[in-house]
């Protein structure tokens, strides 16, 4: 038994350690997707339509696709970045629970309770990680990749070689957002030329440029069609206030205590600067008014106050 166990902890550590080396080439495979992209949209197709002096409408068309292209690009790096270099959210070393917020019990926790033991019965009423040996926040997960724990962590993503968390989320869904956009205007916009494989009549181009559009064409096709999946999935989620690993743990609860209605769960995700929805960041005025942005403290509905998650 204590083989089996030990071999089965080394496979996952195996497992974890693949996770972070396969980041970094994912982060290559999205620039290297993101170049090809740029390649066939820029370089071969609408870039020399708009300077060859072709009609006004296909001039208009090429000025408008490049233009939306370029936005919707530097939205999209400007988001996946922000991902990548932000930390989801790690527990202070000299964090507390005042209330036991996870029981949701309104008497303060002792001293003593405060160094609890994870292997001590007589206290649990505080949640320990028993891998990082240090007091969990409400909401709060052990990533196994990443090695800590992450305030409101939603999953570990190796297409940004980060978790994805509280201080992160917002900007991993606008990520999402833009890479859906983004990868369905490019399928638009090549699949005139897309279809024209199809055709029986010449195509103007090099080998190397129609090889390019083709893959392009095939790749964004693909990617939107996955992101989609991915955003409706996280819109749900966010209108219900919870993460991928609570929708797991709470999958047979009917009412969930953070659900504090559409309106409000976005707002702690997105806050409440309307300017600040659409790109990653937060203002200063929603980082001071709304505490769950911080990770550690979140509001929730007093008669539910006794669900234990």
């Amino acid at each position: 038994m204590y083989r089996s166990g030990t071999v089965m902890a080394w496979n996952v550590f195996r497992f974890c350690t693949a996770l972070r080396g396969l980041g970094s080439i994912m982060i290559l495979l999205v620039l290297g997707v993101v170049g090809v992209t740029y390649y066939a949209v820029v370089l071969t197709n609408y870039g020399p339509s708009l300077v060859s002096g072709g009609g006004i409408l296909d001039a208009f068309i090429a000025v408008a696709v490049l233009a939306i292209f370029h936005c919707l690009l530097v939205m999209l790096l400007w988001s996946y970045f922000s991902v990548i270099f932000t930390d989801p959210g790690s527990v202070p070393q000299s964090w507390n629970p005042v209330l036991d917020e996870e029981r949701g019990d309104t008497d303060p926790l002792t001293a003593s309770e405060f160094g609890a033991s994870p292997a001590d019965p007589a206290n649990p009423r505080i949640r320990i990680c028993k891998k990082c040996n240090q007091l969990k926040p409400p909401r709060c997960h052990h990533c196994s990749v990443c090695g800590r724990c992450v305030l409101k962590m939603d999953h570990h993503c190796v297409w940004v070689v980060n978790c994805v968390g509280a201080l992160n989320y917002k900007y991993f869904l606008l990520f999402l957002f833009y890479t859906f956009l983004e990868t369905t205007v490019v399928t638009l916009a090549l699949l005139p030329q897309f279809i024209a494989f199809f055709s029986d009549g010449e195509i103007p181009g090099t080998p190397s440029t129609l090889a390019t559009t083709f893959l392009a064409f095939v790749f964004n096709l693909a990617f939107a069609l996955s992101v989609l999946g991915f955003l409706i999935m996280h819109i749900s989620l966010v209108a219900g206030n919870t993460t991928t690993i609570e929708a797991y743990e709470k999958k047979t609860t009917p009412k969930w205590r953070y659900d504090l209605g559409r309106k409000r769960n976005f707002e702690q995700v997105f806050g409440l600067d309307k300017r600040y929805w659409f790109i990653p960041a937060y203002s200063e005025e929603d980082l001071r008014r709304i505490p769950a942005l911080h990770g550690l403290e979140y509001p929730s509905k007093p008669e539910l106050e006794s669900q234990d998650f």
